[in-house]
């Protein structure tokens, strides 16, 4: 019995959990760089699915409200359009994102917006995937241009403060769906 116990409290104290690792962000001239490093508890091909299926979004983040897949163009590379609704202090706005993604199974996806179907000149984003320990790191690049005003002796700051708030509890979301792919309960 006493094995039993131990052996419980040694494998629930190696039980790991999503981890948000870092968060920076840059200004200059109008334009936003964000970098982030993350850590979750699953494997690579379900995170990977995840990450690739953007009307999954709205079961990970609490910003979108509303995201989907669209066809592939004529190029043949799939689109993608989400909305999302957030604010920082006082500023509150819904950001519609539609464009082409890229992709490169079980390694990165890069999403590209289309100016004129978004609230951005430019927004490209990529994530890029590795085997870590058991889990999947996920390297996160955003470098946009938003069409709307951001206040900017607060927006990088305020940014930056959002997202490692609500990015580590994105992060915890987004490893247990890709656990519930894994498990089949999600199909693609």
């Amino acid at each position: 019995m006493r094995i039993l116990v131990l052996a419980a409290l040694l494998l629930g104290g190696a039980a790991q959990a999503a981890e948000l690792r870092s968060v920076e962000v840059e200004h200059e001239d109008g334009e936003y760089r964000l970098v982030s490093v993350a850590w979750v508890d699953a494997g690579l091909d379900e995170t990977y699915r995840v990450f690739s299926r953007w009307d999954l979004s709205t079961l990970f983040s609490t910003a979108v409200v509303e995201a989907r897949d669209l066809a592939p163009g004529v190029d043949g590379r799939p689109g993608f359009y989400v909305k999302n609704r957030g604010c920082v202090l006082f500023f509150c706005r819904t950001l519609v994102r539609q464009g082409y993604v890229e992709l490169e199974p079980k390694t990165a996806l890069r999403a590209y917006a289309d100016p004129e179907h978004s609230d951005f000149v430019f927004s490209n984003e990529s994530w890029t995937f590795t085997e870590e320990n058991g889990g999947t790191r996920v390297l996160y690049e955003l470098h946009m241009d938003p069409k709307f005003w951001v206040p900017p002796a607060i927006g990088p700051y305020m940014i930056k403060r959002k997202l490692k708030k609500d990015g580590g509890r994105a992060m915890e979301r987004i490893e247990d769906v890709a656990q519930r792919v894994a498990r089949g309960e999600i199909i693609d």
